[in-house]
C-alpha cells in the first residue's frame, strides 16, 4: 500500500474509534462522555502523530486541549484529523519522513522497542496532572506496547496459546500472525536476579520454536530501574545461541 493512502487511513480508523467511545445524559439531560476512554483514544492518536513528518503544532495542541467532557470534545478531535486528512490529500502537508521507505517489520519493531521508554516518560506528563497511564508493571507494559502495536500491525493477537509445553500449554504475549512473529513482554523487579531472567527466556524460547506460526521470536525487557547487571551479556548470549530466530531487547540501556 502507498504510504501516503496508509497514513490516510490509519486517520480515518481513529477518526471511527472516537465513535465507540460511551455518551451518556447526565444532570438536567447534558451528556457527558467517558474520560478514560476518551483519554485512551486521544494519547493513541498523538502517538500515531508522533511518528508522522510536518504534523502543524495548532493540530497537535489542539488537540490535547480537549477535556474529556462532553461530545463536542470528540467532535473537535475529528474535525481536526478530518482537517489533517485534507491537506494531506492535497499535497498541503508532507507527513512522509524524507528518509522513509516502506519499511519491513524488523525495523518498525526495532524502532519501537528503543523509543518505548521516551513514551512512557511522555504519558507521565499530562496537563493539570491528569490521570495516566504509569508503567508500574508488566502488564502495564503489555498494554502500552499492545497499543502502540496497533499503529503499524493489523493483526495482533494478545495471549495467544502455546502448543503443550512440559505437560501444559501456556500463553504467548503477542502473535503478529501476518509476521509470523510472536513477541515476549518481560519487566524486570527487584526479586528478579539477571539468573531468573535469562531462565525464563530460555524457556520462552524453547516453548516458542514449536509453534507453527513463529518463525522470529523477540524479547522485550522493560528495566526503567536499570535492574540487571549486565544486560549486553543476557542479550548477546541468547542471541548467539539462537541466531535467526531470536532477538532481545533490554530498554532503556
Amino acid at each position: 500500500m502507498d504510504r501516503k493512502i496508509e497514513i490516510i487511513s490509519t486517520l480515518k480508523e481513529l477518526i471511527a474509534e472516537g465513535g465507540n467511545i460511551t455518551v451518556s445524559a447526565s444532570y438536567m439531560s447534558v451528556s457527558t462522555i467517558s474520560k478514560g476512554q476518551f483519554n485512551g483514544w486521544r494519547n493513541k492518536i498523538l502517538i500515531y502523530l508522533g511518528t508522522l513528518n510536518n504534523i502543524p503544532e495548532e493540530v497537535i495542541n489542539s488537540i490535547k486541549s480537549q477535556r474529556a467532557q462532553h461530545p463536542q470534545d470528540i467532535e473537535a478531535v475529528k474535525s481536526q484529523l478530518n482537517t489533517l486528512i485534507q491537506s494531506i490529500e492535497q499535497g498541503f502537508i508532507d507527513c512522509i519522513n524524507p528518509s522513509e521507505s516502506r519499511i519491513d517489520s524488523d525495523t518498525i519493531l526495532e524502532n519501537l522497542f528503543n523509543r518505548f521508554h521516551k513514551v512512557a516518560r511522555q504519558l507521565r506528563t499530562r496537563h493539570d496532572r491528569r490521570a495516566t497511564l504509569d508503567i508500574s508493571d508488566e502488564y502495564d507494559v503489555q498494554d502500552l506496547l499492545h497499543a502502540l502495536l496497533l499503529i503499524n500491525f493489523d493483526d495482533v493477537r494478545p495471549e495467544e496459546w502455546t502448543p503443550s509445553y512440559a505437560g501444559g500449554a501456556s500463553r504467548m504475549d503477542f502473535l503478529l500472525k501476518n509476521e509470523r512473529t510472536v513477541i515476549e513482554v518481560k519487566k524486570t523487579r527487584s526479586s528478579m536476579t539477571s539468573k531468573d531472567l535469562g531462565e525464563q527466556l530460555i524457556v520462552d524460547i524453547e516453548k516458542y520454536q514449536m509453534h507453527p506460526d513463529c518463525e522470529k521470536l523477540y524479547c522485550f525487557v522493560y528495566d526503567p530501574e536499570g535492574l540487571l547487571g549486565n544486560p549486553i551479556g543476557i542479550k548477546n548470549d541468547l542471541e548467539n545461541a539462537h541466531k535467526d530466530f531470536l532477538k532481545v531487547f533490554i530498554k532503556p540501556e
